[in-house]
């Protein structure tokens, strides 16, 4: 069944599955995170479960499409606003600040994800259409200063979002091993120093709390 002709009642059943699926598999990651687990936590029935989704596997695309939602959802505005150095500066200073309030714990939900199911064809699709949402916004915020003569025009705005994009990933990787920020706020800094250097001098680089 697609959710396009799900009934309120029935988009709602889904989405409480997907939500408590989403959870588990945040905490134990998919191997670990069993059906059964999903069905005491959403509070359903195996009918209602197979009702929207044929195996686990369906149900394991759907938790990605929903933790790439919630972590483009924790950004915020921010996330709008990266077509200035202090944009994205600002875009760092969140980023921080929500490995921050977890305590360094669980990493990037989207890369732990790809960790674990990056060799698995269906799953890398969604995986790989879930980053590119995610640089997405960084290739517009590049693609603007650019069209404002920000930024020259051999810079290369995909290149730049794929380059901060593997700084914050591997950041994030980093920071749930040594269980501090530090390590995310190095690369996260280095990566916008570079930006910054490729910007012309008529732009706006106001400095924010926490520019490297």
């Amino acid at each position: 069944m697609t959710t396009a002709r799900l009934t309120p009642r029935g988009a709602a059943t889904r989405a409480r599955i997907v939500e408590a699926a989403a959870d588990l598999v945040q905490v134990h990651g998919v191997a670990e995170t069993s059906l059964d687990a999903v069905l005491a936590a959403s509070a359903t029935s195996k009918s209602q479960m197979y009702h929207y989704f044929a195996d686990k596997d369906a149900l394991v695309l759907a938790v990605i499409d929903r933790q790439a939602q919630r972590v483009l959802d924790a950004q915020g505005q921010t996330l709008h606003e990266l077509d200035s150095i202090a944009g994205l500066r600002r875009w760092r200073d969140t980023m921080v600040e929500l490995q921050a309030e977890v305590g360094c714990v669980g990493g990037c939900p989207v890369g732990s994800l790809a960790a674990e199911l990056a060799e698995l064809p269906a799953a890398r699709a969604r995986l790989e259409a879930a980053f590119t949402r995610w640089t997405g916004h960084l290739v517009d915020g590049f693609g603007a200063m650019q069209e404002r003569g920000e930024l020259g025009v051999g810079c290369n705005p995909s290149d730049l979002a794929t380059a901060v994009m593997a700084a914050l990933q591997g950041g994030l990787l980093l920071t749930q091993t040594s269980r501090t920020t530090r390590p995310l706020e190095l690369a996260l800094d280095m990566a916008i120093d570079h930006v910054a250097a490729q910007v012309g001098p008529s732009s706006d680089q106001g400095s924010a709390p926490g520019g490297g």
